[in-house]
């Protein structure tokens, strides 16, 4: 009986051509700065020795792996999917992402890390390790986990901080929230509105502060008070039907509210027909992300359209450039825009111009 034969590996090919591993690397990578000669040789080594390159030979010596990795956080993302309520952060993030990544010749997988265990570090590495990622894109709250901008930077690989422009490494990346946040009350001072609630989203995302801040100082810029006017929720239907509740239900109540969700927005429509309020004729609404199930809300509500899948696109056109070019030093903000539609309308009492 005849020997098995041995498994031809890179270090045969190098043997064979006369060449080091890191050429043989970057010939199968087809990197540029290899003379025409030596490819050949070792090309002609290859097809003799029947070699089929593994993934560890293709990203060798710095070789690109054409991976993007965006990592999401687990709760969040499966809670997301098992309501089926309509959120799309997932969706837009893969839409901008995986079309820009197809363009520069690169893929983007995503996974799905709990960023409230102790067991982060080990997570993630393991993931890394596996994929060899070119970059990785961090979503909030990841974006400001030190335990995992901490890992990537040790690691030396170039990664997007969305929703973060605390000082680090990485790459500050925000999608505009205090300018989101001050253009929709601005939309509702310009129909008259004076008394504009707000409802902010959990403290561990830096967004929550971002969007507070741009409704004061719309506020403040129109010599308004805010006070009273602010409660929180987690982003969800519940508790944001409890903070719709304190605002409705205050003697100061507003004519309308701005909330940092879609799922929260929704329950402001429930609160203010629990109160027996017409939305918009006794209360107008904004709603926060623009996911699908607002064009469907009665009434279909005006929303800030977050801009996710320009920001996905944005985070990967860095990070491919970050193996060639310095990495921006301040914040990189992709702003979104109010799309109006029919939960806003003039205060009560006030006449349109």
């Amino acid at each position: 009986m005849g020997r098995r034969r041995q498994a031809v590996t890179i270090k045969h090919v190098a043997a064979d051509a006369g060449v080091s591993l890191q050429t043989v690397s970057r010939v199968i990578n087809n990197e540029p700065n290899v003379r025409p000669v030596m490819k050949e040789r070792v090309q002609a080594s290859i097809d003799k020795l029947g070699y089929v390159p593994s993934k560890a030979a293709q990203q060798m010596s710095g070789s690109r792996s054409y991976l993007i990795l965006a990592i999401n956080d687990r709760d969040l993302t499966i809670a997301d999917w098992k309501a089926r309520e309509g959120r799309d952060w997932v969706d837009q993030m893969m839409f901008g992402g995986m079309l820009t990544c197809a363009e520069h010749g690169y893929r983007m997988m995503i996974e799905l890390v709990d960023t409230h265990t102790d067991h982060v570090e080990r997570e993630l590495g393991a993931a890394i390790s596996a994929l060899q990622p070119d970059g990785v894109i961090l979503t909030p709250p990841h974006s400001e986990n030190p335990l995992i901008t901490g890992l990537l930077a040790e690691r030396n690989i170039p990664f997007a901080r969305i929703g973060s422009t605390q000082p680090g490494p990485g790459i500050a990346m925000t999608m505009g929230d205090t300018h989101n946040a001050r253009i929709a009350t601005e939309h509702l001072l310009g129909l008259g509105h004076t008394a504009i609630g707000f409802i902010a989203g959990p403290a561990e995302f830096s967004l929550s502060g971002w969007r507070v801040a741009g409704w004061q100082e719309a506020m403040f810029a129109a010599g308004l008070s805010t006070e009273g006017l602010l409660e929180k929720g987690d982003f969800g239907f519940e508790t944001g039907l409890v903070a719709a509740r304190k605002l409705l239900g205050a003697a100061n109540r507003p004519t309308a509210i701005i909330a940092s969700s879609d799922q929260m927005s929704i329950a402001v429509l429930e609160a203010a027909r629990e109160y027996g309020l017409e939305v918009p004729r006794d209360l107008s609404v904004i709603s926060f992300d623009n996911s699908p199930i607002v064009r469907f809300t009665q009434p279909a509500l005006t929303a800030i359209d977050q801009p996710i899948a320009a920001t996905a696109s944005r985070a990967v056109e860095l990070l491919i450039a970050a193996r060639d070019t310095p990495a921006p030093t301040e914040p990189v903000r992709v702003k979104g825009e109010l799309v109006v539609r029919d939960s806003t309308a003039p205060a009560p009492g006030h006449n349109a111009a």
